[in-house]
């Protein structure tokens, strides 16, 4: 009859309200007592003991598996071990106790393992088969205009290519790289102690399987080489600022015929001297002077396509917007563009001649309340107020 499994909460000896960092902590602690190397005496027991509390800590310091486990049981985390109870392929926290046994490297040592290439859970494979090569990223400046009409930008950078001496393969002469003895050319190794049986990569290959005995002189050894490239990105009509465009295959090349990477370009839009954009829409700001907003006119405006008249009618307020229908940006998918929006910056003179004090006094003297009505209502409204507020 097989025996039940205990509470996890109760192996590590914490509540089922504990934090993740008490759980943590309990972990580190019990892994310290626990560990089969600091009990020779009780090994067979230790492991026992040290891979329960490992499993109680897989699931507790995770919130997924902890929340499933907290409503059903051990049923409920069953599936989350790739052969239904917990083994040492499942166990992801070696990290965790590392230091209180010196490292990583240092506990695998005495396995032969040297360097732990795979600690990030990352193999970089073996078989000789090439690596991918790397994304490249571009910042490319746009000005506004190229945003109405879109346009192709040709773009210079550097890149790593494979190099021609040798095809890539990193050798002199371009011959085929040695198997690696270690690993006979499957890149990983082997190795068990008790119960840790660890798959990583070779140390000698680095995992691809494979090494350079005599390098290329033009590469050394890499396979690759740096060259210029030149190509023409298409930049759409009505991009944003902050866009991303890929070009699938344009990155470095990949290691021994590994696939290329992609190439991102980033867009930046420039500032426009008249123009702020709003969305679709573009926001631009006609100074006018009071005698224009007063008596009304016609006015030359600027678009991202030339100017044009626009009126101006009389008793115009500053802050008041104007719509230019369809003189602003098309949509990134087409359909529609958006309006320029024209707002009115009424400018007051600084600086007047006498001629013009006299005749903008004799103005004032003419004036009627009804030349300003937001004055006289505002007036009007202050006297009701002070007069209610004042002393009774």
């Amino acid at each position: 009859m097989p025996v039940a499994k205990r509470d996890y909460y109760e192996v590590l000896g914490v509540a089922k309200t504990a934090s993740a960092d008490d759980i943590k902590q309990a972990f580190r602690r019990l892994a310290m007592k626990h560990h089969p190397d600091r009990n020779p005496a009780n090994k067979k027991e230790s492991e026992e003991r040290f891979k329960e509390i490992s499993e109680a800590y897989e699931v507790l310091s995770d919130r997924q598996k902890r929340s499933a486990y907290d409503q059903y049981g051990h049923s409920g985390v069953e599936g989350a071990f790739r052969h239904g109870n917990f083994s040492w392929e499942d166990f992801t926290h070696f990290e965790d106790v590392a230091d209180l046994f010196g490292g990583l490297d240092e506990i695998f040592a005495s396995f032969g393992i040297g360097d732990l290439l795979g600690r990030t859970g990352r193999s970089r494979g073996g078989g000789g088969k090439g690596a991918p090569g790397a994304d490249l990223e571009y910042s490319l400046q746009i000005d506004l205009a190229d945003v109405l009409t879109g346009k192709e930008i040709p773009l210079l950078f550097p890149r790593r290519e494979a190099c021609d001496a040798c095809r890539g393969e990193g050798t002199k002469g371009g011959v085929k790289r040695s198997a690696c003895p270690d690993c006979q050319g499957r890149g990983q190794v082997r190795f068990q102690q008790g119960f840790f049986v660890m798959s990583t990569p070779c140390r000698r290959c680095r995992g691809e399987g494979s090494f350079v005995q005599h390098p290329c002189p033009e590469c050394r050894g890499e396979g690759r080489v740096r060259k210029e490239r030149r190509l023409t990105v298409k930049v759409p009509a009505g991009v944003e600022e902050g866009m991303r465009l890929k070009l699938s295959g344009e990155g470095e090349a990949g290691a021994r015929g590994g696939g290329r990477g992609d190439l991102y370009v980033h867009l930046q839009v420039k500032p426009h001297p008249f123009f702020q954009r709003r969305e679709s829409d573009l926001l631009c700001e006609l100074p006018v002077s009071m005698v224009q907003a007063s008596l009304g006119c016609e006015l030359r405006v600027p678009t991202l396509e030339g100017s044009v008249m626009m009126k101006i009618p009389p008793g115009t307020q500053p802050g008041q917007t104007f719509r230019l229908k369809a003189k602003g940006l098309p949509a990134l998918r087409g359909g529609f563009r958006g309006d320029e929006l024209v707002r009115v910056k009424v400018e007051i003179p600084t600086r007047l001649q006498p001629a013009q004090r006299g005749l903008l006094e004799q103005f004032e003297k003419l004036s009627d309340n009804g030349a300003f009505p937001g004055i006289q209502k505002f007036w009007e409204q202050a006297k009701q107020w002070m007069k209610g507020s004042g002393p009774s």
